[in-house]
Protein backbone atom coordinates (compact mmCIF):
# COMPACT_ATOMS: atom_id res chain seq x y z
CA UNK A 1 0.00 0.00 0.00
CA UNK A 2 2.91 2.55 0.80
CA UNK A 3 4.36 2.03 -2.52
CA UNK A 4 1.22 2.51 -4.48
CA UNK A 5 0.90 5.47 -2.57
CA UNK A 6 4.43 6.63 -3.38
CA UNK A 7 3.79 6.18 -7.23
CA UNK A 8 0.32 7.90 -6.95
CA UNK A 9 2.34 10.93 -5.44
CA UNK A 10 5.64 10.67 -6.90
CA UNK A 11 4.72 8.78 -10.43
CA UNK A 12 6.46 6.28 -11.86
CA UNK A 13 10.80 6.03 -11.73
CA UNK A 14 11.07 2.96 -13.73
CA UNK A 15 13.06 4.61 -16.79
CA UNK A 16 11.78 1.71 -19.13
CA UNK A 17 7.94 2.74 -18.56
CA UNK A 18 6.09 4.27 -21.45
CA UNK A 19 6.07 8.14 -21.80
CA UNK A 20 2.76 9.73 -22.39
CA UNK A 21 2.49 11.26 -25.39
CA UNK A 22 0.86 14.25 -26.17
CA UNK A 23 -1.19 13.48 -29.41
CA UNK A 24 -4.20 11.56 -30.60
CA UNK A 25 -6.11 10.14 -33.43
CA UNK A 26 -9.68 11.90 -34.13
CA UNK A 27 -11.93 9.57 -36.71
CA UNK A 28 -15.22 10.95 -37.86
CA UNK A 29 -17.81 9.70 -40.05
CA UNK A 30 -21.06 9.55 -42.09
CA UNK A 31 -22.47 6.91 -42.81
CA UNK A 32 -25.16 6.83 -45.29
CA UNK A 33 -27.71 4.63 -46.85
CA UNK A 34 -27.22 2.15 -44.37
CA UNK A 35 -29.11 -1.41 -44.71
CA UNK A 36 -32.38 -0.42 -42.46
CA UNK A 37 -32.62 -3.78 -40.50
CA UNK A 38 -28.71 -3.33 -39.52
CA UNK A 39 -29.58 0.19 -38.36
CA UNK A 40 -33.18 -0.16 -36.88
CA UNK A 41 -31.47 -3.62 -34.57
CA UNK A 42 -30.10 -1.87 -31.20
CA UNK A 43 -29.09 -4.19 -29.75
CA UNK A 44 -27.10 -5.53 -33.28
CA UNK A 45 -25.92 -1.87 -33.35
CA UNK A 46 -24.52 -1.66 -29.77
CA UNK A 47 -22.67 -5.34 -30.25
CA UNK A 48 -21.25 -4.13 -33.75
CA UNK A 49 -20.04 -0.65 -31.67
CA UNK A 50 -18.47 -3.04 -29.07
CA UNK A 51 -16.75 -5.05 -31.82
CA UNK A 52 -15.46 -1.89 -33.46
CA UNK A 53 -14.26 -0.16 -30.60
CA UNK A 54 -12.49 -3.40 -29.24
CA UNK A 55 -10.82 -3.81 -32.65
CA UNK A 56 -9.19 -0.51 -32.94
CA UNK A 57 -7.13 -1.78 -30.00
CA UNK A 58 -9.14 0.26 -27.38
CA UNK A 59 -10.32 -0.58 -24.24
CA UNK A 60 -13.97 0.18 -23.09
CA UNK A 61 -13.78 1.53 -19.43
CA UNK A 62 -17.53 1.96 -19.35
CA UNK A 63 -20.79 2.88 -21.95
CA UNK A 64 -23.84 4.44 -21.99
CA UNK A 65 -26.54 4.31 -24.34
CA UNK A 66 -30.34 5.90 -24.82
CA UNK A 67 -33.26 4.76 -27.01
CA UNK A 68 -34.98 7.09 -28.45
CA UNK A 69 -38.32 5.20 -29.56
CA UNK A 70 -38.86 3.35 -31.28
CA UNK A 71 -35.02 2.31 -32.61
CA UNK A 72 -33.26 5.86 -32.47
CA UNK A 73 -29.77 5.10 -30.59
CA UNK A 74 -26.99 7.18 -28.85
CA UNK A 75 -24.17 5.69 -27.16
CA UNK A 76 -21.16 7.39 -25.80
CA UNK A 77 -18.12 5.08 -24.43
CA UNK A 78 -15.13 5.60 -22.32
CA UNK A 79 -12.57 4.57 -23.24
CA UNK A 80 -8.78 4.16 -21.52
CA UNK A 81 -7.72 6.10 -24.67
CA UNK A 82 -10.44 9.13 -24.43
CA UNK A 83 -13.72 8.61 -26.14
CA UNK A 84 -16.22 7.34 -28.80
CA UNK A 85 -19.51 8.05 -29.52
CA UNK A 86 -22.73 7.20 -31.94
CA UNK A 87 -26.18 8.45 -33.32
CA UNK A 88 -28.15 6.64 -35.77
CA UNK A 89 -30.77 8.12 -37.14
CA UNK A 90 -33.08 5.51 -38.71
CA UNK A 91 -35.24 7.86 -40.45
CA UNK A 92 -32.78 9.16 -42.68
CA UNK A 93 -30.68 5.37 -43.16
CA UNK A 94 -27.96 7.06 -41.72
CA UNK A 95 -25.84 7.45 -38.58
CA UNK A 96 -22.45 9.09 -37.16
CA UNK A 97 -19.60 8.13 -35.16
CA UNK A 98 -16.83 9.36 -33.75
CA UNK A 99 -13.60 8.18 -32.21
CA UNK A 100 -11.28 10.03 -30.38
CA UNK A 101 -8.05 8.10 -29.03
CA UNK A 102 -4.79 9.50 -27.40
CA UNK A 103 -1.33 8.10 -28.53
CA UNK A 104 -0.84 6.15 -31.49
CA UNK A 105 -1.54 2.24 -30.92
CA UNK A 106 -5.28 2.42 -32.02
CA UNK A 107 -6.54 2.18 -35.48
CA UNK A 108 -9.70 4.45 -36.91
CA UNK A 109 -9.59 2.43 -39.86
CA UNK A 110 -9.63 -0.92 -38.56
CA UNK A 111 -13.16 0.91 -36.55
CA UNK A 112 -14.75 1.31 -39.29
CA UNK A 113 -13.99 -1.55 -41.24
CA UNK A 114 -15.54 -3.71 -38.83
CA UNK A 115 -18.67 -0.90 -38.72
CA UNK A 116 -18.84 -0.56 -42.64
CA UNK A 117 -19.38 -4.61 -42.19
CA UNK A 118 -22.26 -4.50 -40.63
CA UNK A 119 -23.80 -0.95 -41.33
CA UNK A 120 -23.05 -2.03 -45.61
CA UNK A 121 -23.65 1.78 -45.97
CA UNK A 122 -23.81 3.14 -49.58
CA UNK A 123 -22.21 6.35 -49.10
CA UNK A 124 -19.34 7.41 -46.44
CA UNK A 125 -17.63 10.40 -45.60
CA UNK A 126 -14.92 9.65 -43.34
CA UNK A 127 -11.76 12.00 -42.22
CA UNK A 128 -8.90 11.42 -39.23
CA UNK A 129 -7.84 14.43 -37.75
CA UNK A 130 -4.24 14.18 -35.72
CA UNK A 131 -4.60 16.28 -32.89
CA UNK A 132 -1.38 17.48 -30.76
CA UNK A 133 -0.59 21.32 -30.59
CA UNK A 134 -2.21 21.52 -33.50
CA UNK A 135 -5.03 20.13 -35.42
CA UNK A 136 -4.32 18.20 -38.85
CA UNK A 137 -5.62 16.25 -41.24
CA UNK A 138 -4.45 12.85 -41.98
CA UNK A 139 -5.11 11.05 -45.41
CA UNK A 140 -7.84 8.51 -45.12
CA UNK A 141 -7.58 5.50 -46.99
CA UNK A 142 -10.85 4.47 -48.21
CA UNK A 143 -9.64 1.31 -50.01
CA UNK A 144 -12.59 -1.28 -48.11
CA UNK A 145 -15.38 1.28 -49.89
CA UNK A 146 -18.46 -0.78 -50.56
CA UNK A 147 -18.97 -1.60 -54.05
Amino acid sequence: MIALVFVLLIGNLNPEAPTYQFMGKHFLASYMDCDTDALSDIDGTIAAMDSAVRASGANILAKTPYIFPPNGLTIVYLLSESHASLHTYPEHNACFVDLFTCGDHCSAEKFDKIFRAYLKPKKVNAHIFLRHNNIEEETYSQDFLPN
